[in-house]
């Protein structure tokens, strides 16, 4: 079954729609430059009213080892996602479970993920000098191409309503991850596209048994 992440989460009603919804896993971003980033004693609340059962992943861009340690032990973090130029050594560093974004243009950025040795990778799209979020899709069929090197892939940019059927349908990934393809602006999530985007993954799963 399609696991569900929803990131970008920066305040509390968006986290309890989510949950409510089914979401498998809530992502906070602590990058400073990133329109999504929350204060860690945000986040802090938000996690701490979590229900079980529901993962919290928090979102880091080229960060200090030490810095990850801090917010992961103050903010209770579940699962560490590295989503910038982080090497397979500092990946391996930590006590956590860790997913490892990689922008994706072409066939020949799948090469690095064997390198890898983390629980999932994520797949988003390619942008110069941006690291995630930007809300365009790349080519599935790179995704499903990459199952052939990381067990468990996860599949992000550009995914809404609109076109998540098809991008599940194609890359059958491990889990799907949205942000900006369910907002009424940047952190801010839409109810109507949240629960549309919600149904229909549910929908995929059942389709694809």
């Amino acid at each position: 079954m399609t696991k569900i992440k929803i990131c970008g989460i920066t305040n509390i009603e968006d986290a309890i729609r989510a949950v409510n919804l089914g979401a498998d896993a809530l992502g906070f971003v602590f990058y400073k430059d990133s329109p999504r980033c929350i204060r860690e004693d945000t986040a802090k609340e938000i996690i701490r009213k979590l229900p079980p059962f529901v993962s919290s992943v928090g979102v880091f861009v080229n960060e200090k080892a030490d810095r990850v340690r801090e917010i992961s032990s103050d903010c209770c973090l579940d699962i560490l996602q590295f989503h910038g130029n982080e090497s397979p050594d500092f990946c391996s560093q930590f006590d956590k479970k860790v997913i490892k974004a990689f922008s994706i243009n072409d066939r020949k950025y799948l090469e690095v993920i064997p390198s890898y040795q983390v629980s999932a990778v994520l797949l988003d799209t390619y942008y110069e000098g941006i690291y995630g979020g930007g809300g365009k899709a790349f080519n599935w069929e790179l995704a499903s191409e990459a199952k052939r090197f990381a067990g468990r892939v996860i599949l992000a940019g550009g995914l809404s309503p609109g076109n998540v059927m098809e991008a599940i349908q194609m890359a059958e990934p491990y889990g799907v991850d949205v942000s900006s393809g369910v907002e009424s602006r940047p952190g801010k999530k839409d109810p109507v596209k949240l629960e549309k985007f919600m149904q229909i993954v549910k929908k995929a799963r059942t389709v694809n048994r």
